[in-house]
Order: C-alpha cells, then sequence, then structure tokens
C-alpha cells in the first residue's frame, strides 16, 4: 500500500517519503479499514519535528497520521460491532498511527460508526476534537451545573467541546472571534466574550472548570480566573508528573516531567488550582457517544483546504502555518 512514511526527524524540514508500505499483523480483534479521508493536525508535526519522542518515541521509518475514516475491508474474528462495508472513523492507537496510508489495522476499541449525515471529509474532521472534548471533562471530574471556561473556543475544538459539554449539564463560557459567536451560542454558550473587545481575565471570576487551548502565558492568566480548588485541563500546556503516571510512562520519566512542569505546579498550588495536561487516547466508546450529540446537533465540522496522500508535506506546513478556516484533510481519492 502506498503511504506518508517519516523517515527522519527534523524541526524545520522533517523527512517525509510517499512510498510502498507493509501493514502490521492482523488479529483477531483488528480491522482492515480502507483509509477514505484522514484528518491533519499540530500533532503531526510535533510528531515529525521530534517534539514528543519523550512521550510517544517512534522508530523510523513511521507512517504518520492520527485520525481517519474508511470503509471496513476486513473483520477478526473475535470483532462483535463491525462488519465488511461499515463506514467506520476514529483517532489512531499512540503506538499505531498510521492514517497517512491506503490502508490500516487497528483494534476494534479504537472504531466508531460515522453518523451517516456526515461526509468523509467532514469525519475525518471529528475524532481528534471529539475524543479530547470527553477526556477533557473526564480529567476535569465535570458535574451538572458547574461553570466551564473554554479558551479560544470558536475554532473547531470548541464546535466539538461546546455541545458535548452542554449535553452533560455544564454551563459553558468561551471567548473567540466576534463572527463566530452566533455560531457557538446556538451550540449552547451561555455567554460569549469577544476577545477583540473584552478581556475575559477581567470580567470573569469564580470559575469552576477550564479547559485550556492557548496554552504560554495564557494559561497562567485562566488561573486567575478559577475559583479556589477549582480545575484546569491544558491542551498545550507543559505535561507533568500526573500526566506521565496516566500515560503509564517510567519513573524516570514522571520526574522528568515533573521537573519540566515545576513552575506551573508551583503558580496552581498557589492559587489552589488543580493542572493537568491531557494527550488524547484512542477510545472508541467515547467517540461512539460523541456521535450522538453530532446527530443531534447536526453539526457539521469545518473542512479546509483539501490534499492527496501525495501533499502530506505541503498538508502539514499549512497546519504550521495556522489561521485556517477548517480541519486541514488528506483525502485518498485526491489525484
Amino acid at each position: 500500500m502506498k503511504a506518508a512514511q517519516l523517515t527522519k526527524y527534523n524541526k524545520k524540514t522533517p523527512q517525509i517519503l510517499i512510498s510502498n508500505a507493509s501493514l502490521p499483523p492482523f488479529g483477531s480483534d483488528d480491522l482492515l479499514i480502507e483509509i477514505k479521508a484522514a484528518g491533519v493536525n499540530p500533532l503531526d508535526n510535533l510528531i515529525a519535528h521530534g517534539d514528543l519522542k519523550l512521550v510517544t518515541p517512534y522508530k523510523l521509518p513511521q507512517i504518520l497520521g492520527n485520525e481517519f475514516v474508511g470503509l471496513v475491508q476486513q473483520a477478526g474474528k473475535n470483532v462483535t460491532k463491525f462488519k465488511v462495508g461499515d463506514r467506520v472513523y476514529g483517532r489512531n492507537p499512540v503506538n499505531n498511527i498510521g492514517a497517512f496510508a491506503e490502508e490500516l489495522v487497528v483494534n476494534q476499541s479504537a472504531v466508531a460508526h460515522v453518523p451517516e449525515y456526515l461526509t468523509d471529509q467532514e469525519a475525518a474532521s471529528v475524532p481528534l476534537t471529539a475524543l479530547t472534548a470527553i477526556q477533557a471533562l473526564e480529567l476535569l471530574q465535570a458535574q451538572p451545573g458547574q461553570t466551564l471556561f473554554i479558551s479560544g473556543g470558536t475554532g473547531s475544538f470548541g464546535a466539538m467541546a461546546i455541545p458535548i459539554a452542554v449535553a452533560k449539564g455544564l454551563k459553558v463560557i468561551t471567548s473567540g472571534s466576534p463572527q463566530k459567536q452566533q455560531y457557538v451560542e446556538q451550540l449552547g454558550v451561555s455567554k460569549f466574550i469577544d476577545y477583540t473587545k473584552e478581556d475575559y481575565t477581567k470580567v470573569l471570576s469564580g470559575i469552576d472548570l477550564v479547559i485550556d487551548t492557548l496554552g504560554g502565558t495564557e494559561l497562567i492568566e485562566q488561573m486567575a480566573i478559577l475559583r479556589p480548588h477549582g480545575k484546569l485541563v491544558s491542551l498545550r500546556g507543559i505535561p507533568n508528573k500526573e500526566f506521565a503516571k496516566r500515560m503509564k510512562m517510567s519513573k524516570f520519566k514522571q520526574g522528568l516531567f515533573s521537573i519540566a512542569s515545576r513552575s506551573i505546579e508551583k503558580e496552581a498550588a498557589k492559587k489552589k488550582i488543580d493542572y493537568q495536561f491531557l494527550f488524547v487516547t484512542a477510545n472508541g466508546q467515547q467517540l461512539a457517544d460523541a456521535s450522538q450529540v453530532l446527530v443531534k446537533n447536526q453539526i457539521h465540522p469545518a473542512v479546509g483546504k483539501i490534499f492527496s496522500l501525495n501533499e502530506v508535506s505541503q498538508a502539514m506546513e499549512k497546519v504550521q502555518q495556522g489561521h485556517n478556516k477548517g480541519k486541514i484533510i488528506i483525502d485518498m481519492s485526491k489525484k
């Protein structure tokens, strides 16, 4: 099969080769999937640049790609929920990435059926953001009636996280672009902060929960709006020891992340805040739960520029540049 393989890590110009590759062994709990489309994410660049070698060390060459939609071509003897011909999507397991390829072998536990109303390109935009939203709320131990602030919630993550949070009974506040105010309010936002006119740190206080999508100095700013013993999950901050424990890393790596996150942990302790870092993992059941929210709200993810498999490097560069109006997609039918 043809695949986009990372052959050399590099901060600026990682070497990615489009070539023939072999599939891994097929097990009794596995599905063989013909990939129709794959989402391109900042995560793909982090992997190719070598920024995540401490978290997920891959042996090169490594097929890239972390989320996909496709058709089941073969089902293992223990597979009960899926059959040949089913359209499925998922986030690749951390130890089995490889969505930028014509085919994929993946454990059945990582995938879910695709809502019928979604196109393949739309469906390829869903798994990472939907699972991130669900797992962030789980890590926050979110309870109905609590107030949740999502920074920069007018992007693709907010489009998934807001309706999921509302479905769980949370009061959602977000900041972002004024052009998207009406859209996020339709998704269920109870308060919108136009970042061009207002500073959320000046108008918010006593918040129960925060999902940080910005990182950097904004992470500390968001701690200030939380009530004492409030909780913050960051998607862009620094991994900490608790993260390393959840990922079942060695004591050595736990120690390294403890040192790396010391300044943030110190600030969180001073403000009596619970700080966590999230690295989203594969979970087919959670994705199936998110699919129900998508269907109920008839959410159509924003799709950006479409690239072919031969153009993976260009697609990743486009993601790196930012300011995209929708998810960058690799469409396997595009020549």
